[in-house]
């Protein structure tokens, strides 16, 4: 059998085309007429030799061939970025400032951090960890350039790249008394996990007060581990030793994931720096919808 040789072009032209959901809107984003799309995408179903397309009425659709094709062809561009960026990136300096909200720090920070360090050696990194309405508002002010943080995934310059459960949280053997409020240990406002725990009790009517406020989340865990109360974060980042959602209290939803990017931010480095957040992210939370795999701006 002939071997083929694709075209990465012509990989990409089917990654974006499928992400963007036609040739039509991809024409912009790739430079190319739809007609000029559609003959790439010609060119590539003959080199393999299988369809990769079928036809409903005016739309054209993936074949199971194609969906396979688009699931190789995003491996193989992830392969040629991180060629081309190890290659360019060695000679490039500069300087990039980060922030991760503290619930990240354990799993996201140091892959992340490791894994652009290794792509640009000479780009200086600047790392905060603070509370997530901190870092928003250094985002918008321009002192930092990438974050990740939790909530409020509507401001002008994040992304909501997934989900994770949130949960309440307390020391071993802990038990609320329904006839006294319920002690809780939270961050001092603006905080939207304090929001996400008063509002889901003054939903269900359960009186409260909070017994402990402390600026970090170790913080937190100490006051719950020594009884002091429960507090509300993402289930995900709670110690093995404490208890996560405790009988006889409302049952919590979800929290977004978003990465914030400068809006006037335009290195390459701080466009892959944010690029790596998200897919660490993604990939160490199994998030559903990443920042990977989006055009390169």
């Amino acid at each position: 059998m002939k071997l083929a040789n694709i075209d990465l072009g012509w990989l990409r032209t089917l990654v974006v085309t499928q992400e963007l959901g036609g040739f039509g809107r991809a024409a912009g984003p790739l430079g190319r007429t739809p007609s000029a799309i559609s003959l790439q995408m010609k060119r590539l179903q003959d080199e393999v030799g299988v369809p990769l397309f079928r036809h409903e009425g005016r739309r054209t659709l993936l074949t199971e061939q194609g969906e396979i094709a688009v699931r190789y062809a995003r491996r193989l561009l992830e392969l040629n970025d991180e060629m081309v960026d190890t290659l360019r990136g060695a000679s490039l300096t500069g300087a990039v400032r980060i922030g991760f909200a503290q619930d990240f720090v354990d799993a996201v920070l140091p892959l992340a951090l490791a894994r652009f360090n290794s792509l640009y050696p000479l780009v200086r990194l600047e790392v905060k960890v603070e509370r997530n309405a901190w870092l928003e508002s250094e985002i918008e002010a321009g002192r930092l350039d990438v974050a990740l943080t939790l909530g409020n995934p509507k401001r002008p310059t994040g992304k909501k790249i997934g989900e994770l459960p949130l949960a309440w949280i307390a020391g071993p053997g802990f038990k609320a008394k329904e006839d006294e409020p319920l002690p809780l240990a939270l961050f001092e406002e603006p905080c939207v996990f304090r929001r996400h725990a008063t509002d889901a009790l003054d939903g269900v009517g359960r009186s409260w007060r909070v017994a402990m406020t402390s600026p970090s989340v170790a913080g937190l865990w100490a006051a719950v581990g020594a009884g002091l109360g429960v507090t509300v974060r993402a289930r995900v980042g709670a110690p093995a030793a404490l208890d996560v959602t405790p009988a006889g209290l409302p049952p919590m939803g979800t929290i977004g994931v978003t990465l914030h990017r400068r809006t006037s931010a335009g290195s390459s480095y701080v466009r892959r720096l944010a690029e790596i957040v998200g897919e660490v992210a993604t990939a160490h939370y199994g998030l559903q919808g990443s920042a990977a795999g989006q055009l390169r701006g």
